[in-house]
């Protein structure tokens, strides 16, 4: 008994190592080959597996969908489409570890943008977490031109300096992915009571990746003629985080908590960020650590707190 109720805890933890690896392969995948491509291949690879699935498991469901779930899924594969291209493209211009700590703050964004959308209150928990993701967002914005001192605290270069720096686009692009993917899980709120995981993944996956689709050939770019070192990054890119990894959290959902899962999201970008500094010899700044602590209780509160007070009314 107990060892059954271990196995979705073992899970997890294979699931978070799972994710943590996406912006590894992704700066290996950088060597030689262009960010949109790289986001493109990414849900191609994911499309071409989970596909057979899907019409093996609702072949009596494929070809049922409604005129207002298909312009749902239409915008869930764009939000989709979005947040990989920006942010894929932000580990281009800023750290792995500010990159990843700010792209993780999709459940805030969520938290806030809800009660707009999808008419959800708020309470007192999600706005200081929001609070202090901001907080934080800003250390982190600000971190490759700014150091602690011991007369200033915090000492940076010019302000104009500091505005043109490439790691301020960097971690706009990441929040711009962050935003994405609070648009992506509201729309997935409104369609995932009514659709299977699978069928609604296959669909979203499928349309994000013609839109990613569209936009690399838009930009003159092509899919082909890139290194094969570059082609098994963005392969394994898509099977191991983009499949393997959220396959096991939306598993463990089904025997564990939904707050816990929640809070074991967090993982991420600790995991991510002990990878880089294994593989990819990054070290995160004091000022990156803080702020990713900052976000970080940000996102506890307001997923755990504010799932505890749900679960109790």
């Amino acid at each position: 008994m107990i060892k059954e109720k271990m196995y979705p805890l073992i899970g997890l933890f294979f699931g978070i190592l799972a994710v943590s690896t996406a912006s590894i392969f992704i700066r290996y995948a950088q060597s030689g080959a262009p960010s949109l491509v790289i986001a493109t291949i990414r849900l191609i690879t994911a499309v071409i597996v989970i596909s057979p699935i899907a019409f093996f498991r609702f072949r009596n469901k494929v070809f049922k969908i409604s005129k207002r779930e298909l312009s749902l899924l239409l915008l869930s594969g764009l939000f989709l489409a979005i947040h990989f291209a920006a942010w894929i493209t932000s580990l281009e211009h800023t750290s792995i570890a500010s990159s990843v700590v700010i792209v993780t703050t999709t459940p805030l964004w969520v938290a806030l943008f809800s009660p707009i959308f999808l008419k959800e209150k708020n309470n007192s928990s999600i706005w200081i977490g929001l609070i202090l993701a901001i907080i934080g967002s800003s250390l982190v914005a600000i971190s490759n031109q700014c150091s602690f001192s011991s007369e200033t605290i915090i000492q940076c270069e010019d302000l104009r300096l500091t505005l043109d720096k490439n790691s301020i686009f960097g971690n706009f692009l990441a929040l711009i992915g962050a935003w994405m993917a609070a648009g992506y899980m509201m729309v997935g709120r409104k369609l995932r009571s009514s659709m299977p995981l699978i069928l609604y993944i296959f669909y979203v996956y499928l349309f994000s990746a013609i839109i990613l689709l569209i936009i690399t050939y838009g930009s003159g770019l092509n899919l082909f003629g890139y290194s094969n070192n570059s082609y098994f990054w963005m392969i394994l890119l898509g099977l191991v985080p983009q499949l393997f990894g959220h396959s096991i959290f939306n598993w463990a959902l089904g025997h564990l908590p939904a707050a816990f899962v929640s809070i074991a999201l967090i993982g991420e970008p600790v995991g991510t960020i002990l990878l880089a500094f294994l593989f990819l010899k990054e070290t995160p700044s004091v000022l990156e650590f803080l702020g990713g602590f900052l976000i970080i209780i940000g996102i506890f509160l307001v997923t755990f707190l504010n799932q505890k007070r749900s679960d109790q009314r």
